[in-house]
């Protein structure tokens, strides 16, 4: 999927979290695994299969919504910030397949107090931008 080498750690979070997008204990969820890169870029390399698809063999709209959303929460969380969405605008660039290997990459744009924007895409495995969203998201626990 990339063709760059690519020093990436774990951003762990509890065994408990039952969160629809990265949580293990949501068996019903979409247990997204993501690892932060060198530049702080949060990655997670992932397949969603079927049965989050709309139209057969690709994935619905509000599951794209929410590959993007994890992806820019997860790039506040990685700076040691809990926020939560407050605005969310998403691109639908070309149909997200099913079943097919995916790279979604979430960074910060920037902070100011409490807010913080930031953005997300998501990659074929060709690298190809399937879709994309930037958001605000306000800290609700400072650290």
């Amino acid at each position: 999927m990339t063709h760059r080498r690519e020093t990436l750690r774990p951003l762990s979070h509890s065994a408990q979290n039952r969160c629809f997008g990265c949580g293990p204990a949501n068996p019903t969820g979409l247990q997204l695994e993501f690892q932060i890169a060198e530049d702080a870029t949060v990655v997670c390399q992932t397949s969603v299969g079927s049965a989050f698809e709309g139209h057969p063999g690709y994935l619905h709209g509000g599951i794209i919504a929410s590959l993007l959303d994890e992806a820019m929460s997860k790039a506040v969380r990685a700076r040691g910030v809990t926020a939560m969405t407050r605005k969310l605008e998403i691109e639908y660039l070309r149909p997200v397949p099913s079943g097919a290997t995916l790279r979604i990459e979430g960074r910060h744009l920037r902070g100011e107090g409490r807010k913080h924007w930031v953005g997300a895409e998501i990659k074929d495995e060709t690298g190809a931008e399937l879709s994309r969203g930037t958001g605000l998201f306000i800290a609700v626990r400072v650290p």
